[in-house]
């Protein structure tokens, strides 16, 4: 074990969400990142003075519209002085770990994270029947035969199911897991419950991989205030301490050109997690694994050391509780309380960090865990945006 520079020296002080919805509201995408920030500086009781950092991080779907950069937020929230600012990854990993870098390296005293989600055409429900609407850049005009961005997770996927004792069943159980998490979330873009029949009948999009598979594109925002924790205390909840923070990737890491499914951006991750980390699994009371895919899920179970190579499906299927319909592990630890990225909605990690840092301070409501204390989020894909987040309650 290193000796972390980072480890428990920033705490979250402050968060603010606005939901997400599927359906269009009329709203403009700044307007949602402004919402959460306004109300992540109030639930902090700190105003826009005291905001000298601003990290953006955007899962923006829409292609012509510039995204509300960091410096905008500064002009729209009237903050008088910042000295640090920058444009964080998609994913929010890698905009808190750029907010700790600034706190450490005395750049600035608070930092507000925020990120947002706003859907392009090509993703709205109208668009799904309609072939000539589709983004003209990204994945959305691959051709079939392509194994970028989202087809690769189902190429890997048949992979896998190739080699080991995998089932659909069992990529369903973690689609019905976050749909019954999401029905206690009111800010979870849908609420309804899944059954396994429904799962298994749905609209295949790239076998093994069907609808229920994927994450919801959405609206909303999340927001964060980050501040030395040696700050925290003068703030009015209970502080959440980044315990450890870390991102990584291998090369190649090109979706078709990665080596294989033996090494890949989680396997950087979590050997920096546990080299860091003075908690272990057994320490663990909440776990947030990324579900932007569900597939993407079982690879960090096995990753993070729950379970072994190909045994995801068996590791599901043992630890799942039948009478209520999801994921106990060890029987006591929820596994994305929130609904996860499936049908809370696709906020590349922010709506995990926040349900986090709410389980943390005591204050998830209905869906709270009992004497919370630590949270594991392991966060991203295989390729470029594979992150993991340890945070833990701090002194109240």
């Amino acid at each position: 074990m290193s000796a972390d520079l980072t480890r428990d020296r920033v705490a979250i002080v402050g968060v603010g969400s606005t939901g997400y919805s599927r359906g269009d509201t009329g709203r403009s995408a700044p307007s949602y990142a402004y919402e959460a920030a306004v109300a992540a500086i109030r639930d902090a009781d700190l105003t826009q003075i005291d905001i000298d950092g601003v990290v953006s991080s955007t899962g923006s779907g829409y292609p012509n519209l510039v995204p509300p950069a960091s410096i905008e937020v500064v002009a729209a929230l009237g903050l008088p002085t910042v000295t640090y600012y920058s444009e964080g990854n998609p994913v929010i990993g890698g905009a808190m770990i750029d907010a700790i870098n600034a706190l450490l390296t005395g750049r600035c005293r608070n930092v507000l994270v925020y990120h947002y989600n706003y859907r392009g055409p090509y993703m709205s429900r109208r668009a799904a029947s309609d072939p000539f609407r589709r983004w003209i850049r990204g994945y959305a005009d691959d051709p079939p035969e392509s194994a970028k961005n989202a087809a690769a997770y189902s190429f890997w996927a048949s992979n896998y199911f190739a080699r080991y004792d995998a089932r659909r069943e069992h990529l369903g159980y973690l689609a019905i897991n976050s749909r019954t998490n999401a029905a206690s979330n009111p800010l979870a873009a849908i609420r309804e419950p899944l059954t396994m029949e429904e799962y298994l009948e749905a609209r295949m999009i790239r076998d093994p991989l069907c609808m229920f598979d994927m994450d919801l594109p959405v609206d909303g925002a999340d927001a964060f205030v980050l501040t030395l924790t040696e700050r925290a205390a003068d703030r009015p909840h209970t502080p959440v301490l980044v315990h450890t923070a870390n991102q990584g990737a291998v090369g190649p890491n090109d979706e078709d050109q990665l080596p294989s499914l033996e090494r890949h951006g989680h396997d950087v991750v979590v050997e920096q997690l546990w080299r860091d980390s003075e908690r272990t699994l057994a320490d663990v009371d909440v776990a947030f694994i990324y579900d932007g895919f569900t597939f993407i899920a079982m690879s960090w179970l096995e990753k993070l050391g729950w379970c072994g190579p190909g045994e995801a499906g068996s590791f599901i299927e043992q630890h799942w509780v039948d009478d209520q319909q999801r994921l106990m592990i060890d029987g006591r630890i929820p596994v994305n309380p929130s609904g996860g990225m499936l049908s809370e909605g696709g906020t590349q990690g922010a709506g995990s960090v926040r349900e986090a840092v709410h389980q943390l301070r005591g204050d998830a409501g209905s869906r709270q865990v009992e004497q919370a204390e630590t949270a594991l989020l392991a966060i991203g894909g295989f390729f470029y945006n594979a992150q993991s987040i340890m945070l833990t309650r701090g002194p109240a």
